[in-house]
């Protein structure tokens, strides 16, 4: 059974975009090792409401590690000290009793601050936008056998759509890049014929407007592949490098 632990909360408090930010410090006590991060911050609103504090602001849905919403920067990682794991799948075991435990939102132009913790990724909305897509034909559905895929191109195709775009990459990156975001996102579709037919174009748009929202350039230090919580190979990155070459040679 997980023992009950006390720790030192330091929560980053902000306003807004154009706000000044400061942290609040909150002591946690008998906060039980198999309660999960989100629960912990659950319980401290409890708090804050019950003594007339306004709460705590963190962006959350699914808790399943599923949605990426839960887009939380901990003791310098993104999601947490777990590793393949976001932070609503963190529990406290992982923290030991005195602690302690500094909670800020993602650092990136791209990503502003809405309140204290929650920040707006919309600009991976947009990226997806430019490109992110495949035209088909509507009416009758083809078999599913019609179109041939090798199973080693289905599998590495299906890993790269694991990535939920929750912007842990670019949290992570020293320079804020979302290379290891769009990457995926472009190898996913790449690594099928039926991606292939807009192969060009969509690297092209995708990269740019990546640009245009301000993200940073990839150096290559891997912090985005060791801090992403479903595990994106930077090899992603290589294959969007070649399909964004090989697009602008043919221009």
């Amino acid at each position: 059974m997980d023992k009950n632990i006390n720790f030192t909360l330091k929560v980053w408090r902000q306003n807004g975009p154009k706000a000044k930010g400061h942290f609040d410090t909150f002591e946690m006590k008998d906060i039980p090792g198999d309660t999960s991060f989100l629960e912990m911050l659950d319980i401290l609103n409890e708090q804050l409401i019950e003594s007339g504090n306004e709460p705590f602001v963190f962006d959350h849905d699914c808790r399943e590690g599923i949605c990426g919403m839960c887009s939380l920067y901990i003791n310098g990682h993104p999601h947490g000290p777990a590793t393949g794991a976001t932070t609503c799948q963190l529990y406290m075991r992982r923290f030991n009793d005195g602690d302690v435990i500094t909670v800020e939102p993602w650092r990136s132009a791209a990503f502003p601050v809405i309140k204290d913790c929650m920040v707006d990724r919309g600009a991976f909305d947009k990226i997806i936008q430019a490109g992110g897509y495949t035209t088909v034909r509507t009416g009758q559905p083809q078999d599913a056998n019609a179109i041939l895929i090798p199973k080693e191109a289905a599998d590495e195709a299906m890993d790269c759509a694991t990535c939920i775009g929750c912007g842990a990459c670019v949290a992570a990156c020293k320079n804020g890049s979302a290379m290891l975001f769009v990457s995926s996102k472009v190898s996913q579709l790449a690594l099928l014929p039926q991606g292939l037919p807009e192969a060009a174009k969509r690297a092209k748009a995708m990269v740019m407007t990546m640009d245009e929202l301000g993200f940073g350039n990839c150096t290559n230090t891997r912090a985005c592949e060791a801090e992403c919580p479903k595990n994106e190979s930077i090899a992603n990155i290589a294959r969007l490098n070649r399909e964004f070459i090989s697009a602008k040679l043919a221009d």
